[in-house]
């Protein structure tokens, strides 16, 4: 049985980079990225969902689905809550 790297994998499910659906996987798992981001910079402050919920006024049911899909989150919120609720700065890059 042939291995294959996940590379090779998202290029023969996904299609190549610049296709829609490539571009959707792609998108999705920057998402999911940022989700993870924020939980660990929440983890590293020792601070509860429910916490960092009280300090930039939002529900720890909606801290919880940022972070487990930062899909749907906007500049505004993310910036609340690494500024406001975790003290640190964002910084955004764009790639063209």
């Amino acid at each position: 049985m042939e291995t294959k790297s996940w590379k090779e994998v998202k290029n023969t499910v996904y299609g190549q980079k610049g296709t829609e659906r490539r571009d959707e996987l792609d998108r999705d798992f920057e998402s999911f990225k940022i989700g993870l981001m924020l939980r660990k910079a929440r983890e590293d402050k020792k601070l509860t969902q429910s916490e960092l919920g009280e300090l930039v006024d939002r529900k720890r049911e909606y801290i919880s689905r940022i972070e487990n899909n930062g899909s749907n989150l906007t500049l505004k919120t993310l910036f609340d809550i690494v500024e406001k609720g975790l003290g640190g700065k964002v910084k955004i890059s764009i790639e063209l």
